[in-house]
């Protein structure tokens, strides 16, 4: 199918055709193949690998579906010298990420008042929603966003919302070197200015739940994860300041013309050392930076909830990681026997380093990387391990996949009660709409089970624990 030969296992090539710089790399197994969508995505592969100095492959990951110039679910390592950086191979939602904290409380000893009130206290101290921010206090100006974005994460930790320890558990510790204000729009500092701590619309979420399968006892005993006890894992990015750093930067890549060549507009992409890839860079990494302090900025809105329903001090959730699936990074790499500095976008996929990476913590570096794969509201999510997969530059999956539009989803559950259906599967969901969980129901998304089990036969990562989710907020 779509001329597919398998390589490994769960890894298939794509062949490389007229115009292709490199390979595709498809991570799948063949079930997942023969359900899916391919055909769309499989072209967005095929067009990845026409990037000027593209390295290796055009990877996609099991949860892949359509996306912008990029299939979501994507990877592209280009050459750090003489490759291209591409707006479309990071995404508007920059620095879209995940976060898991948890609590050695375990979830079945809540109460079912005790939960209500937690959900109505998140949902108080936590916006969601289009548009959504806190509407009181100071909005940020040019001299925080100056601060945040030399800071990262700390400037957060810095203000009063988290813990210092806190930074330790996070990827590059919450912080993007080489970030500017002056090359973000005064349209995406208005957009961002009151929205640090919301987690904003789509199929972002807080959720609450049960660690309910153990499958890695001495990694998961490492990382102070039990069978029963209780996690937080946060979903949420750059807001409307990532979304207009995106816009502004595809719009001057397209004016200048560096779509030219290329076999999808929407790859418009500029070589990293000129002043437009210098100029797009920098604005994302502002924009990574914002990401980071907006998760650490929900997660203490979190903490206030639990201190307030459960007089929980804040120290006891503890954050195990905070990973970005929407970003471009700088990191060396084996090449042909090489050590070289490549420019690795990940959209819609979650670095998976492994035991011994330099960068990791004293206790990752021992055990390999968290690696986040949040599934759909009603099934699971996981928490796995990262291998250090060198096919792959160290990537993972992101999350089950969408397998149907939003609009699809909406024609599914037109006139019936999403709400109540997810009651009965167990789950209680609260959003700012009926729209927001009519296009987030689990059918709108493949089976994360099935996602993470092709991650895990193809080397990339193993599960360490199952979670099932019990209490969502949507945005």
């Amino acid at each position: 199918m779509y001329n597919l030969k398998k390589i490994r296992p769960a890894t298939y090539e794509l062949p490389q055709e007229s115009g292709m710089l490199v390979p595709g790399l498809i991570i799948a197994t063949e079930a997942i193949i023969s359900e899916g969508d391919f055909e769309k995505p499989l072209d967005q592969v095929r067009n990845v690998a026409h990037l000027p100095g593209i390295v290796g492959y055009s990877i996609a990951m099991p949860d892949i579906h359509w996306g912008y110039g990029f299939p979501i679910g994507g990877v592209a390592a280009t050459d750090a010298e003489t490759g291209v950086i591409s707006p479309g191979g990071v995404g508007y939602d920059i620095n879209c990420g995940v976060r898991l904290a948890l609590l050695e409380r375990p979830f079945k000893s809540f109460t079912r008042k005790e939960k209500e009130a937690l959900m109505q206290s998140i949902f108080k101290h936590v916006p969601s929603g289009v548009g959504q921010g806190f509407k009181k206090g100071k909005k940020l100006e040019d001299a925080d966003y100056k601060e945040l974005i030399a800071k990262g994460a700390l400037w957060s930790i810095e203000h009063g919302y988290g813990l210092d320890i806190d930074l330790d558990f996070m990827e590059s510790r919450g912080f993007i070197e080489g970030g500017d204000l002056q090359a973000v729009s005064q349209e995406a500092r208005s957009r961002g200015s009151n929205q640090l701590g919301s987690i904003g619309s789509g199929n972002h979420f807080v959720e609450i739940g049960e660690v309910e399968t153990l499958f890695l006892p001495e990694v998961a005993q490492a990382w102070g994860v039990t069978q029963g006890q209780t996690y937080i894992l946060i979903h949420s990015g750059s807001r409307g300041f990532g979304h207009q750093v995106c816009q502004d930067n595809l719009n001057d890549f397209l004016k200048q013309g560096y779509a030219k060549d290329l076999p999808d507009r929407q790859l418009v992409a500029a070589p990293i050392h000129s002043q437009a890839g210098r100029t797009y860079f920098s604005a994302m990494a502002a924009a990574a930076n914002y990401a980071f302090n907006n998760r650490q900025q929900i997660l203490h809105g979190v903490r206030l909830s639990f201190r307030e329903v459960f007089q929980t001090p804040p120290e006891d959730i503890r954050l195990l990681y905070d990973v970005c699936h929407n970003i471009a990074k700088f990191e060396n790499h084996l090449v042909d026997g090489h050590m070289r500095r490549l420019c690795v976008h990940r959209k819609g996929a979650t670095r998976a380093f492994g035991v011994g990476a330099q960068e990791l913590n004293p206790l990752f570096q021992q055990t390999g990387q968290p690696v986040l794969v949040p599934g759909d509201m009603g099934r699971a999510s996981h928490l796995m391990v990262g291998k250090g997969n060198a096919l792959t530059w160290c990537s993972s999956c992101h999350g089950a996949g969408r397998a149907k539009s939003r609009m699809q989803s909406m024609k599914t559950w037109n006139k019936k009660d999403p709400i109540r259906y997810m009651q009965e599967q167990g789950v209680t969901v609260k959003a700012n709409s009926w729209r927001t969980i009519a296009e987030e129901m689990p059918d709108a998304y493949k089976n994360v089970d099935t996602v993470v089990d092709a991650v895990q036969e193809a080397g990339l990562a193993d599960k360490v624990a199952r979670l099932k989710p019990a209490l969502v907020i949507k945005g």
